[in-house]
C-alpha cells in the first residue's frame, strides 16, 4: 500500500482546494449579479451554492464588500481585454469609434458587474474607493491615447486637449450604457444609432471633417 503523502503535496493540494474554492465563489457571485441582481446577492447565498461554509468568504476575502471588490477587479480586467483586442490600425478615428463600440458591448453584456465597476450599485456594504476609481481611469487611457493620435494625423484640430475629451466622451458613454440598460433610448432610434451621431458629432466638433468622421465611424462600429 501506498504511505502518506508527502507534507509537500498535502499542502499543494490544500492550496489548490483553497484557490478553486475562492474561484466558485466568485463565480458564484458573477452569476448571481447577472441572473437576479444586485439584492440577491449575500454570503449565505453563496456559501450555500458553492457548499462551503459562511467562513469561507471572510476567509478568503476577508468581507463581502471584498469579495465584490474583486468581482470588480475582475470585470476592469476583462474590459480591458476587450478595449486591446481594437487595435491602432491606420486610422485613429476607426479605432476610437471601436473603442466606444466595445465599452457599450461590454456594458450591454454584463449591466451588474458593469454597474458596481461605476458606482451604479451599492450591494452587500461595498462602496468604491478612490483606488477602485483609479481602475477605471485607467481604462481611459486608451480612448486618450487614441484621441491623441486623431490629432496628430489632422483629424482633430492641433489645440484639442486630448484628456478633456476622453473625458467628455467618457460621460457620453456612461450616459448611453445607463440610459440604454434602463429602456430610455425610445422613439425611432436604436442606442447603436444614438452612438453613432454622438460619435459623429463628437469627433466634427473636435475638428474632423464630417464625411472623414462618419466613414471611419462606421467603419469602427462595424468593427474594422
Amino acid at each position: 500500500p501506498a504511505g502518506p503523502a508527502p507534507p509537500g503535496r498535502k499542502a499543494g493540494e490544500a492550496r489548490r482546494d483553497a484557490a478553486a474554492l475562492r474561484r466558485r465563489l466568485l463565480d458564484e457571485a458573477a452569476r448571481v449579479l447577472a441572473e437576479e441582481g444586485p439584492a440577491a446577492l449575500s454570503a449565505r447565498r453563496l456559501v450555500k451554492a458553492v457548499g462551503a461554509s459562511t467562513m469561507a468568504v471572510y476567509t478568503h476575502f476577508g468581507s463581502m464588500p471584498a469579495l465584490v471588490r474583486e468581482l470588480m477587479r475582475e470585470g476592469f480586467d476583462r474590459f480591458q481585454s476587450r478595449v486591446e483586442e481594437v487595435g491602432q490600425g491606420s486610422d485613429p478615428v476607426v479605432e476610437l469609434a471601436g473603442l466606444c463600440r466595445v465599452y457599450q458591448e461590454f456594458a450591454r453584456a454584463e449591466p451588474d458587474v458593469y454597474a458596481v465597476m461605476f458606482g451604479g450599485s451599492v450591494l452587500a456594504g461595498f462602496q468604491l474607493t478612490d483606488e477602485d476609481r483609479q481602475m477605471g481611469a485607467r481604462v481611459l487611457r486608451y480612448p486618450r491615447d487614441a484621441i491623441r493620435r486623431c490629432i496628430a494625423a489632422g483629424r482633430f484640430r492641433a489645440d484639442a486637449d486630448a484628456d478633456l475629451l476622453v473625458r467628455q466622451l467618457f460621460v457620453q458613454m456612461h450616459g448611453l450604457a445607463q440610459l440604454a440598460h434602463a429602456g430610455y433610448i425610445l422613439g425611432g432610434y436604436s442606442p447603436d444609432e444614438v452612438l453613432a451621431g454622438g460619435l459623429r458629432g463628437f469627433a466634427t466638433a473636435a475638428g474632423d471633417d464630417p464625411d472623414a468622421a462618419a466613414r471611419s465611424i462606421a467603419s469602427g462600429l462595424r468593427g474594422r
